[in-house]
């Protein structure tokens, strides 16, 4: 009988990924995702058999995987950063249970975007911390700001992934907008893009400057919490030990 592993393969490179998820890999005789994702681990198992899909393929993507795991293939269904994460954990248990499959199944974690940008930045995710993506693909815009809101109200650093794309360029803008409501304009903002990847940056602005730098569909935001500062270019969120 086949298996399918689904792997979180961290941010893209082999020394942020973790051992247990490069076995998988290793064991897998297939490995299923989407295109860029395989394009940042091709080389690094340059013997496998690849199969990789667009962007809104991943229903097709999960379906493919459990098709080769019933003929008897051991298979690798891949995401970025962690599996649980906005990952393929969750479509693909979902698909396996509409199917009534038995397939034996191991989700492995990885390196999620938000601990990946936060070790470049300093420490900023020290006490509580909430994630929200502001890609409405599946999620209504006006359910995100609610959520934006409410994590800014209770005082959590905030962590944006998918700040920006071509057809959301103003999203960002909004967000920042509600974070100024909350919080002081000078409160610390870590903008980290390609964490892990080749071209690898990351800034520590303003909340009332954060704009004025450079956010795209790669870059992660970490918007701080009303104790977080900055000292020796580290952004630091204190958890409130005594020294």
């Amino acid at each position: 009988m086949g298996k399918i592993y689904i792997v979180g393969i961290g941010p893209g490179d082999m020394a942020n990924m973790t051992y247990r998820a490069a076995k998988a890999i290793e064991a897998a005789d297939i490995v299923v995702g989407y295109g860029a994702y395989i394009e940042l681990i091709r080389d690094y198992f340059p013997e496998k058999e690849f199969a990789s899909s667009g962007m809104t393929r991943e229903v097709q993507r999960c379906r493919l995987a459990l098709e080769k795991a019933r003929s008897g293939l051991k298979t690798a269904l891949v995401s970025s950063g962690d599996s649980g994460i906005y990952g393929m954990a969750g479509i693909m248990l979902q698909v396996l249970n509409e199917s009534g499959s038995q397939i034996p199944v191991e989700i492995i974690p990885g390196v999620t975007a938000a601990s990946a940008a936060a070790s470049l930045l300093g420490a900023p995710l020290m006490h509580d911390f909430a994630v929200i993506s502001l890609s409405d693909l599946l999620t209504p815009w006006e359910l995100i700001c609610k959520r934006i809101r409410l994590a800014l109200q209770g005082d959590f650093v905030l962590c944006l992934y998918n700040p920006r794309s071509k057809k959301r360029s103003g999203y960002i803008g909004i967000a920042r907008d509600i974070a100024m409501e909350y919080r002081r304009p000078e409160t610390p903002v870590g903008i980290v893009r390609n964490a892990g990847r080749k071209n690898e940056g990351c800034e520590i602005a303003s909340l009332e400057g954060m704009l004025n730098f450079d956010i795209d569909m790669f870059s992660t935001v970490i918007i701080g919490n009303s104790a977080t500062y900055v000292e020796n270019g580290r952004m630091i969120t204190p958890r409130g030990y005594v020294l």
